[in-house]
């Protein structure tokens, strides 16, 4: 599983990467003796930054980076988002779970079919419950559908298209890793992260899917209800 650390990074190829001086300065220390994260063992040693998978945006591809990003490695491409296109629809001409441009914009459908053929299983939230109901420890991530504006260049359009957004812990912290972001944008803790849906939801437009096990699906232990 490939993961780039977000602090000292850059972006390239729509994903994070380390710059050469970083990676100058990490073979200048001292070696690991045994650390997962490779830190030195020296008393004055501090621990790594968590290490956070990110997509930039590239095209109209945001369902494809939402999925990596909220797996947190990169398990689709937009050539296996068109063959679960072709799978959903066999027959269809004009096929009416992507763009007609075949620049992306795939819909909810390939996002579940993407999710299910991994075992795991994407659940609507409803909106009118409150969201202290949600069961966080129990699901995986969350995928976003909320409204985001358009801009050419530097020029923004008073236009608003739908966008897919992804919502995961990674070491104890939950982080927005909307692919529109240059990084990862850290919300913290649960808390955190409710005020964050709390906010998108307040929108009117947002739709929230839990990405949950296919056991956590059947139980349905993604909601508390005590």
């Amino acid at each position: 599983m490939r993961k780039r650390s977000v602090p000292g990074s850059r972006e390239t190829d729509g994903a994070t990467r380390r710059d050469p001086v970083t990676q100058r300065r990490e073979r200048r220390s001292p070696p690991s003796l045994g650390a997962e994260e490779g830190m030195s063992q020296a008393p004055e040693a501090r621990p790594s930054p968590p290490s956070v998978y990110h997509e930039r945006q590239r095209l109209e591809l945001c369902a494809v980076h939402a999925l990596n990003n909220v797996l947190q490695q990169r398990l689709f491409s937009q050539e296996a988002a068109d063959e679960i296109c072709k799978r959903l629809a066999p027959d269809s001409r004009l096929n009416p779970h992507r763009s007609l441009l075949g620049t992306g914009n795939y819909d909810v459908n390939v996002i579940m079919a993407a999710l299910q053929g991994l075992g795991l299983a994407a659940v609507w939230w409803d909106r009118r419950r409150p969201l202290c109901q949600l069961a966080l420890p129990k699901v995986l991530g969350l995928i976003l559908n909320l409204p985001s504006p358009v801009s050419l260049g530097l020029l923004s359009l008073p236009l608003r298209r739908r966008h897919w957004v992804a919502l995961r812990q990674v070491n104890g912290v939950y982080y927005n890793l909307d692919s529109k972001l240059r990084a990862p944008e850290a919300l913290g803790d649960e808390d955190g992260v409710r005020a964050f849906l709390a906010a998108a939801l307040a929108q009117g437009l947002c739709e929230v899917l839990l990405v949950v096990t296919k056991e956590v699906e059947e139980a349905g232990c993604w909601l508390n209800t005590s």
